[in-house]
């Protein structure tokens, strides 16, 4: 193919925009066009402030922010981007828009020019069906801001040529992008691997086992991520959101893992939108998220004694070694005493099964999630089952957060709730794998670079033990009877074959 040195944009809103500019920022050539002619002069303006503020901070020098905004120009008609090796669109997200689009450019573009879409979540083959060259039509997907979002997926259709998406790898690298490479499937990586965060996050919402800042403050503090799944929602608002949700539901054909949730529906319809709204999951003011306060720690009540099951003894060991370091009166046997704090320690089960299954007496006892190692946490989670009295509940709270550490109080939930969301990710990441949309390491690469997780899904199931991520979801399903926690075979044959998540084949 020939190198790519001038590029057609068509859409001039703010993915067309953004592209554009890491486009002459790399000393391409950009043709830039729209339906309406402001819309390109604001586009071009908002690029003129943009380098300004750049050169201003010395990021980039004057004389190469008036070069880049000398490189894109204005097109008047799709018949300017004739001399262009490239064109992406960056138009409304409507199957017969694009296709009628990309007609048109076959007859305007040479037959090597490359066709590209940077759809969210429409059929790559869909789109290119319309053209007499499908092999030259490939998936471009950026993510906003393009500029900071340092990745982009390259989608190959069912009839794309290989050497079309590697000449738009190549391209995406020279920009300063990371390309991950993905087969035509919903949610192509980056949207499919983050229903696992969102939509578990609305089930324990939905289920009332915490509030949504409760869910939040769990999956930051506990569980390291930088944002729980509602600031997330608030960020991206659920007008984008939930229309994401539930089209790749559909398109899976109704698939549990991917159900959406009846309170993003409600919350779209009442224009409780996120952040851009001033009022999500969420109330801002002047742009600053308003979060109810920690409640107060009970006091710890004189001569408590605790005794910590031992059915669990990855479990049993952290909570002990917890305890012991906070000073709890421990003592041991084989079954508690009669006046004695019960601490369990479930993997996907929740308290009430917990309790009857060991033959416990559930008004004593109170779960503590050992998923997450104590040392680096900075909030410790218990759970609660309706029979749980609130004098062990208070007790139990008090003493885990004896050093200062805050402790989230849940209603009664299988696996908690970073058990389960963590849990979700890194399943719906196996099935990524599984499915070969894409490979292992393109999937971490995605979702660290599109999604901000602070480690890939599947490297994060082998941090956390893939094993015990497999039985966090086989307690799961079992207790809610939910499909929607089957475990993947990706990850169940690794488990049962001792391999990485990130391991292929034994060749890798």
């Amino acid at each position: 193919m020939t190198e790519i040195q001038t590029i057609g944009v068509v859409g001039a809103g703010a993915m067309g925009r953004g592209i554009a500019q890491i486009a002459a920022q790399a000393g391409l050539r950009v043709r830039l066009y729209d339906t309406s002619g402001d819309a390109i002069t604001a586009a071009r303006e908002s690029l003129r402030q943009t380098w300004d503020k750049l050169a201003q901070k010395g990021k980039l020098s004057t004389a190469d922010a008036q070069a880049a905004l000398e490189r894109v120009e204005p097109a008047t008609a799709l018949s300017d981007m004739a001399q262009c090796q490239l064109v992406v669109e960056a138009i409304v997200e409507r199957l017969d828009v694009k296709r009628d689009l990309f007609a048109a450019l076959e007859g305007v573009v040479a037959d090597d020019c490359i066709l590209a879409s940077n759809t969210s979540s429409l059929s790559i083959t869909a789109i290119a069906a319309a053209c007499k060259l499908p092999q030259r039509v490939a998936g471009y997907h950026f993510f906003n801001p393009v500029a900071l979002m340092k990745v982009v997926e390259v989608i190959d259709g069912l009839r794309s040529a290989p050497e079309t998406g590697d000449a738009l790898a190549e391209l995406a690298r020279r920009m300063g992008h990371t390309p991950v490479r993905a087969k035509d499937m919903p949610g192509f990586i980056v949207n499919h691997a983050g229903r696992g965060m969102n939509t578990e996050g609305l089930r324990v919402a939905q289920e009332s086992v915490a509030s949504f800042a409760q869910v939040d403050a769990i999956m930051r503090e506990q569980a390291g991520f930088r944002m729980g799944p509602f600031e997330l929602l608030d960020l991206t608002a659920l007008d984008v959101s939930h229309p994401v949700m539930e089209s790749i539901y559909r398109q899976f054909f109704d698939e549990p893992r991917f159900r959406p949730s009846p309170i993003t529906t409600v919350r779209l319809a009442g224009g409780l939108i996120g952040r851009k709204a001033g009022e999500g999951f969420y109330k801002y003011v002047d742009g600053q998220k308003q979060v109810p306060a920690e409640p107060p720690v009970p006091a710890l009540p004189e001569g408590l004694k605790v005794w910590v099951s031992p059915r669990h003894p990855e479990g049993y060991a952290r909570a002990t070694a917890l305890l012991e370091k906070l000073g709890a009166p421990l003592v041991s046997g084989s079954s508690p005493a009669a006046d004695a704090l019960i601490i369990v320690t479930p993997f996907g089960e929740d308290v009430s099964t917990t309790a009857s299954a060991q033959g416990l007496d559930p008004a004593r006892c109170v779960g503590l999630d050992t998923l997450h190692a104590f040392d680096k946490a900075a909030r410790r989670s218990i759970m609660v089952s309706p029979a749980t009295q609130d004098k062990w509940r208070d007790a139990a709270h008090a003493l885990l957060a004896g050093d200062g550490v805050p402790v989230s109080v849940l209603e009664d939930s299988p696996g908690f709730v970073a058990q389960r969301i963590v849990a979700m990710i890194v399943n719906i990441a196996a099935d990524i794998a599984q499915q070969q949309i894409a490979t292992p390491e393109d999937i971490d690469r995605a979702v660290t670079l599109g999604l901000g997780y602070p480690v890939g899904p599947l490297a994060l199931g082998d941090a956390l033990g893939a094993e015990r991520i497999l039985e966090i979801l086989k307690s799961m399903q079992r207790v809610t009877g939910d499909p929607r926690y089957r475990p993947s075979l990706w990850l169940q044959r690794r488990v049962q074959l001792g391999m990485s998540l990130l391991k292929t084949s034994a060749a890798d």
